[in-house]
């Protein structure tokens, strides 16, 4: 695992041994990125289950502002602290040790874009997706990664679908504000 390109390019990542985490494929990350290169600078990025932190983390070095890195797992915390100093982004990450759905509760931060990459087959995107839409700026996007098996809403808040892309056993699903 490691950062694809920007200002860290190349840099190896580590990531939390055993199998509650599992890590983006860089395939799988380079499609994802692909899709919203042109719209990471300057926004403040939300990493929710964040795992190793690798899509924050991304997102910092292709130029985004600064990035909230979210779970409750302490290897996780372990893995995405070691990155984010690894990489030299410690000026521009906040860590934050607890569950996504009570962080979102409790959030008074707007984001410009928000990865969610939950555990698989716990349908936690549904229960979190409301609550992140009504923390987005203008023009934010929402980037969801599950399993290809896992049916998303249309439309949650005043976001839609936008695009999707499989990859094997993997879906990304990006939302966007509703265009009026």
């Amino acid at each position: 695992m490691r950062v694809i390109t920007g200002s860290a390019r190349g840099r190896k990542l580590v990531s939390p041994d055993g199998y509650e985490v599992r890590p983006t494929l860089d395939k799988v990350k380079e499609g994802l990125f692909s899709a919203i290169q042109f719209e990471i600078e300057g926004r403040s990025c939300l990493d929710l289950f964040a795992g190793s932190g690798q899509l924050g983390i991304e997102a910092l070095s292709r130029g985004a502002a600064d990035c909230v890195f979210v779970d409750n797992s302490k290897k996780s915390l372990q893995a995405i602290n070691a990155n984010i100093a690894a990489c030299g982004f410690a000026q521009q990450a906040k860590v934050v040790s607890g569950d996504a759905l009570s962080y979102m509760r409790s959030c008074m931060q707007t984001f410009g874009i928000v990865f969610l990459d939950p555990p698989y087959g716990q349908k936690m995107i549904d229960r979190v997706l409301p609550y992140v839409a009504d923390h987005m700026t203008d023009g934010g996007i929402i980037v969801c990664e599950c399993d290809l098996d896992e049916v998303l809403p249309q439309t949650v808040g005043a976001f839609e679908i936008d695009r999707e892309r499989r990859y094997s056993h993997t879906r990304v699903t990006i939302y966007r504000r509703k265009q009026v």
